[in-house]
């Protein structure tokens, strides 16, 4: 692999655009020899979405995105949004802004939401030493705009490493401030349409049994695949005033907190009547924008397991549970869901007038954290 394809290579891979091509190994890639995942996610996540603080959970998850890519100078990396944190895999002439980064987006969590974020960044010759890979896919979720997709198991074990006190990244003194531009949530929590919103997570068991659990993968997705649009979470309102006011404040740093406070509500009040009307300002269209929000989303991914938050008729989330049960006691997966009546969505929108905006999705009352405390607790259950 010459230089230039190493430093390029998310923008290099091929892209999918069925995603039942998730579980087809032929889609993914191996991470290039000396690149490294950081990783990041909120201490206690599940303790404060019991406290009712899982918009500043999903706000916490979503800075780390947004403040790695905003030092980088939006260059095109493989990240996904776990919703109380993130995975981004960075070449190693990124590491030292990555590290920065993260270091004062930890400050920033702690001081401004009230959280605990802790990060880490784990070099990849580590993670095949230790026995795991990072394989990565490139789906196209839109005309306008790609999400990776991690196996491999490298990412799972990153995370673990993070969370035993190893590979850390030190928190920036206090004070210091990321650069959080285009980090926004703007639109109200998106209420279920067909039924409920369900986040879910599946894990394999064993990479021995890859083909077993790929048809898994497929049988899933077969199954959401009959509801409309295949489950996915559409956003119907533009917030007036924005429900997400203060933490999108928080993020700014122009000015005064208030006066911050006064400049969104401004913008999100003229936002409102354009999107209203689905008026025409410019170059900008709001019934283009609001059709780009809606395909643009993260509600599908794959994460060393599916992760997924959709929106989809009783009758099939029974049919999920009843083929995730078999599939567990065949010993094949572990999984876990969380049903909730919303999902919510945090915005990275570095230029309104591009239409390559990133829109993260997750459940409105805990979501894949709570997912990912479901499938713990069945396992200690077995």
């Amino acid at each position: 692999m010459t230089e230039t394809a190493r430093l390029d290579f998310f923008e290099t891979l091929p892209t999918f655009e069925e995603f039942s091509g998730v579980a087809d190994a032929q889609n993914y890639r191996p991470l290039p020899a000396d690149w490294s995942l950081a990783t990041a996610d909120i201490v206690s996540s599940t303790g404060a979405i019991a406290r009712g603080e899982y918009k500043a959970v999903n706000m916490a998850g979503a800075s780390v995105i947004s403040a790695v890519l905003n030092a980088l100078g939006h260059r095109k990396i493989p990240f996904i949004f776990g919703g109380d944190g993130a995975v981004l895999a960075v070449p190693e002439n990124a590491l030292a802004k990555t590290r920065e980064a993260l270091a004062l987006t930890q400050v920033w969590v702690k001081e401004d939401l009230r959280l605990d974020l802790r990060a880490a960044i784990v070099p990849l010759s580590d993670i095949r030493a230790n026995g795991h890979d990072v394989r990565v896919a490139r789906f196209q979720a839109s005309s306008n705009v790609t999400y990776a997709m991690f196996a491999g198991g490298g990412a799972s074990w990153a995370e673990a490493q993070m969370k035993a006190g190893k590979y850390v990244v030190q928190a920036a003194p206090a004070g210091s401030r990321p650069d959080l531009s285009g980090l926004s949530c703007r639109w109200d929590p998106i209420a279920a349409k067909n039924g409920e919103i369900v986040s879910i997570i599946v894990t394999p068991v064993a990479e021995a049994r890859n083909a077993e659990f790929s048809r898994l993968v497929d049988d899933i997705v077969g199954i959401i695949g009959e509801q409309d649009r295949a489950g996915l979470p559409v956003p119907r309102k533009f917030s007036w005033p924005p429900k997400g006011l203060n933490y999108e404040a928080l993020a700014s740093r122009r000015g005064s907190l208030w006066a911050r406070k006064l400049y969104i509500l401004a913008e999100c009040m003229a936002g409102w009547a354009i999107f209203q009307t689905n008026m025409k300002v410019g170059r900008f269209d709001a019934a283009v924008y609001k059709s780009d929000v809606a395909q643009n989303t993260d509600f599908r991914k794959f994460d060393d397991g599916l992760k997924l938050t959709v929106d989809i008729a009783p009758a099939l989330v029974k049919r999920l549970e009843e083929r995730l049960k078999q599939a567990g006691e065949a010993g094949l997966c572990r999984y876990g869901l969380h049903r909730q009546n919303s999902a919510l969505m945090t915005c990275f929108v570095p230029n309104p007038f591009a239409r390559d905006h990133f829109h993260f999705i997750d459940g409105g009352a805990g979501g894949y954290a709570m997912a990912a405390a479901n499938m713990k607790a069945k396992a200690l259950a077995a």
